[in-house]
């Protein structure tokens, strides 16, 4: 074998022993659960809006994001629920490049798994304590669940993984909503399939363990454009893809039908002043159509405190790594926009 075996990474029982929740904090995060799960089941009227950067690649800049966020939360609490973007894990197209801070806690020096898994840790516990705002992470790695998961209110499945039986079983284990995105080819089958799959019981192994669970009746869509073969973005956020989806949706056994919208990545071809655009495009086509209002429940936005993004080592405070994100004051004003057209 050609594998060089580093660490044996600590247990997750270890790691919650040595990190742990306070109760007002476990608390917090079981009424979240319940605010954006009334969400998609269609409970609650209230639109859901996960934001936040590309990447978490810093605690500190994370955090003060957070607690601005928080106070933006509170204005509009009426109709949204604000769930902060912590993706503490970031897939590469190619396999190269920065992974995250679960992979890399420090962007500019050699990945350490052991020093990840706590530093995604204290990141998500922070943030829930300083803020009350519970998170949304994606789930790169599915042995990973148990080290988190009582901690996010929200996991994002990537295009890239969607069709990995791994994730899919995975998901049909958790208690909390999973977006599923489209594969990078787009084909609504594939993704409506692994919501399938994710809603149903199964019986495998997972973490050393012969494992039952019991499927996930919370696991629904998430719409992120698609690439064609001539590497051209294709978006599939305008009113046909919507309502093609509705048709799909209602052909399929699901339960909970529901669609999240992701305004970057092939959407907005990563040009990411585009979220603007399709954001409001979206709540339009809500206010227009009934059908399309039922089945939308929120959007994902890129967004930091600083617009666009930089390179590893240009230390610009709150100013992306990884994809360009918009920044505060335009990320601000498009939350207020959603919450007068919900």
């Amino acid at each position: 074998m050609s594998f060089k075996f580093i660490n044996k990474l600590p247990s997750p029982e270890e790691i919650k022993q040595e990190y742990g929740l306070s109760e007002t904090a476990t608390q917090t995060k079981r009424e979240r659960d319940q605010m954006v799960s009334d969400i998609i089941t269609g409970d609650s009227g209230k639109f859901l809006v996960i934001i936040g950067p590309c990447s978490a690649d810093n605690e500190d800049s994370v955090c003060d994001y957070i607690s601005r966020l928080k106070k933006v939360q509170e204005k509009v609490a009426e109709k949204l629920v604000l769930v902060p973007r912590i993706y503490t894990n970031k897939p590469r197209t190619t396999g190269e490049g920065y992974k995250g801070i679960a992979h890399q806690p420090d962007p500019e020096k050699r990945p350490d798994m052991v020093a990840g898994l706590i530093a995604m840790r204290k990141m998500h516990i922070r943030a829930l304590e300083e803020s009350g705002l519970s998170s949304a992470d994606e789930m790169l790695y599915p042995e990973n669940w148990p080290y988190v998961e009582d901690l996010l209110s929200y996991v994002a499945i990537g295009a890239r993984s969607v069709e990995d039986q791994q994730h899919r079983l995975t998901v049909s284990g958790f208690d909390v909503p999973a977006g599923m995105k489209n594969p990078t080819s787009g084909d609504y089958s594939v993704m409506l399939n692994s919501v399938y799959a994710a809603q149903h019981p199964h019986h495998f192994v997972f973490r050393g363990y012969e494992a039952d669970t019991s499927g996930n009746p919370l696991t629904h869509v998430v719409l992120r454009g698609a690439v064609n073969k001539r590497g051209v973005c294709i978006p599939n956020y305008h009113y046909e893809d919507l309502e093609r989806l509705i048709q799909m949706y209602g052909e399929m056994d699901l339960k909970n039908p529901a669609a999240i919208i992701d305004a970057n990545h092939s959407n907005s071809n990563k040009q990411y002043e585009q979220q603007i655009r399709i954001v409001k495009e979206i709540m339009h086509n809500r206010k227009i159509s009934p059908e399309i209002h039922k089945l939308v429940k929120g959007v994902m936005i890129e967004s930091y405190i600083e617009p666009g993004c930089q390179k590893v080592g240009e230390h610009i405070y709150g100013k992306s790594i990884t994809d360009p994100c918009l920044g505060w004051e335009e990320s601000e004003d498009l939350i207020y926009h959603i919450a007068d057209m919900s």
